[in-house]
């Protein structure tokens, strides 16, 4: 097998991830306090009665060494793909197999519906070390099947029942994890023996509070997009002559956004969150990023970067309302489908409310296209489809030309355009994903020997040496809320947007307007193995802001 595997994947099979004190021997579980959701509490309270209220745990080292029972142990992964999900595999099992050398994983094939379908394998020590600190969820694949309906769980518990499985991790984001509770509460309603943990995962970074502090992924992928910003700077630095316009992963918050800008510094960066919070205009946003490109111009820097975030289209409070009533438009009608693309432009300009079909017809033709025949599985524009950077670059191109013809601008603008997705999803995980995740892992190992349900792994205190992390878990109720969807109220973790009080966005805010003046991109390069830990092994900016004194 050796000759499918490269240099680095060889030499990073004998890593070996840095741990808390607390995870390397016996431990002891100690309770800090019942807990309660900051919102909805007695309509949760109604809807978890058996998993609410617990109290926050916190691993500490113990002389007392404990002797386990065998368990069988269920993984799933679940969502979107993010560095350092083998990692949490690893951790989870050498923490059941040092607990106990009987104990086996078996991991759930292509995500949830691996569970349900029946589909699996188990995970023994000659398949796991071929995957110890790679990327990717390969190992068994992910899927986005959601654990929400009873048939589900009871599917899911009659095939847990043959492999006398009692515990059953999941990892994945806010709806994975939310999924995660829900099917906690159910199993231990029924007493049906199966305990449920979830682990934080997700590039996007939206899934954190004050026990999680972050979902894993998040580092490895910023500083991997931050990499390819980087380069683009340079080369940006180095012809003088184009304004790139990059777009990158985070259909919901901005964090990635935020953190790869207090990497790399480039002229403009959105944030999404700041948007909607100004009530800002999609002619406000071209016309800040117009009058950067203008400024510079004036003084021959006709070149320079933009930093988009992918979900910023839904935050745009004008174009949040064009798309729902896109939404109901064509939900029961395949009539403007149907019809050519220049048919259907009119069809749909036809069809609209005055206000929205004004900005509908300002898009560019393709912006527009995508708009409309792109919808996902609940009849809803697929967001992550539209080409927000060809939007803000096109439209910014004519409100430029205008100016010129009444001699306000005198450069030149040409464009480029990059979305940055999947490129970070895989990567081989960051020493400081490599260890959060194996720690993760450990930590989801000792809460089910623990005899706890309904929890989360929480690693916390992060910016600080691995080996003075601190360990245990959060309760997976005291994160939820209720929100509608679909027509209806369902719990749900509720996603950590970007703060706009918080010192990550400070930090930007305070240099910004001297970032897109001046030329003062920052080349992070490529994440580094081998070296010092101040090269290696340091969490992004926005924790280390975040935890700042």
């Amino acid at each position: 097998m050796n000759n499918t595997q490269s240099t680095l994947q060889l030499a990073r099979k004998s890593y070996q991830p840095k741990l808390p004190k607390a995870l390397r021997g016996a431990i002891e579980v100690v309770e800090l306090g019942k807990t309660e959701p900051a919102t909805h509490k007695e309509e949760l309270k109604k809807l978890f009665p058996n998993t609410y209220g617990m109290p926050i745990l916190r691993f500490v080292e113990s002389t007392k060494q404990k002797e386990y029972p065998a368990i069988n142990v269920g993984i799933i992964l679940s969502g979107g793909p993010a560095p350092g999900g083998h990692n949490v595999i690893s951790g989870l099992y050498d923490g059941l197999k040092t607990s106990n050398k009987d104990s086996r994983l078996f991991g759930f094939i292509l995500g949830p519906g691996g569970l349900i379908n029946h589909e699996y394998k188990e995970l023994t020590a000659d398949i796991i070390d071929e995957y110890r600190n790679t990327g990717g969820f390969d190992l068994i694949g992910t899927g986005r099947t959601k654990l929400e309906k009873e048939e589900q769980f009871e599917k899911g518990l009659e095939i847990m029942k043959k492999l006398d499985i009692k515990a059953l991790v999941i990892v994945g984001g806010d709806d994975s994890n939310t999924n995660a509770a829900i099917l906690a509460e159910y199993y231990q309603a029924k007493q049906a023996g199966i305990q449920v943990i979830g682990c934080p995962k997700t590039i996007d970074g939206d899934l954190k509070n004050d026990i999680v502090e972050a979902s894993f992924g998040f580092d490895t992928t910023c500083k991997i997009y931050s990499e390819i910003i980087g380069n683009i700077e340079r080369d940006c630095n180095s012809t003088r002559k184009y304004w790139h316009f990059i777009k990158l992963m985070g259909r919901s918050a901005s964090h990635i956004a935020l953190e790869c800008a207090l990497q790399t510094q480039p002229n403009i960066c959105i944030i999404s969150e700041e948007v909607a919070a100004k009530n800002q205009t999609l002619d406000d946003i071209v016309t800040y990023i117009a009058k950067a490109v203008a400024e510079r111009a004036e003084r021959g820097l006709n070149f320079g970067t933009v930093l988009i975030p992918e979900g910023l289209i839904e935050f745009i409070p004008a174009m949040k309302s064009l798309i729902a009533e896109l939404n109901d438009l064509l939900a029961d009608t395949t009539e403007g489908q149907t019809a050519k693309q220049s048919e259907q432009r009119n069809w749909v300009i036809s069809r609209l409310s005055t206000k929205n079909a004004a900005i509908f017809a300002s898009l560019p033709e393709s912006v527009a296209a995508q708009l409309t025949l792109d919808r996902d599985p609940h009849g809803n524009v697929c967001v992550s489809r539209i080409e927000t950077e060809v939007l803000l670059s096109s439209m910014v191109g004519t409100k430029l030309a205008q100016w010129k013809a009444e001699g306000k601008y005198v450069g030149k603008f040409a464009t480029q355009h990059h979305f940055l997705g999947y490129e970070g999803r895989c990567g081989f995980p960051s020493n400081y994903d490599a260890d959060y995740c194996y720690a993760l892992g450990c930590t989801a190992a000792q809460l089910i020997f623990a005899g706890k349900t309904g929890y989360m792994a929480s690693v916390r205190n992060t910016v600080a040496p691995a080996n003075e992390w601190v360990a245990g878990g959060a309760p997976l109720s005291m994160m939820l809320n209720v929100e509608h969807r679909r027509g209806k109220e369902h719990p749900v973790i509720k996603k950590a947007l970007v703060d706009l009080e918080g010192r990550p966005f400070k930090e930007f805010a305070s240099h910004r307007e001297e970032w897109a003046r001046e030329t003062e991109y920052v080349f992070p390069g490529p994440i580094q193995y081998f070296g010092p830990s101040e090269l290696c092994d340091k969490p992004t900016k926005t924790l280390q802001l975040e935890k700042a004194d």
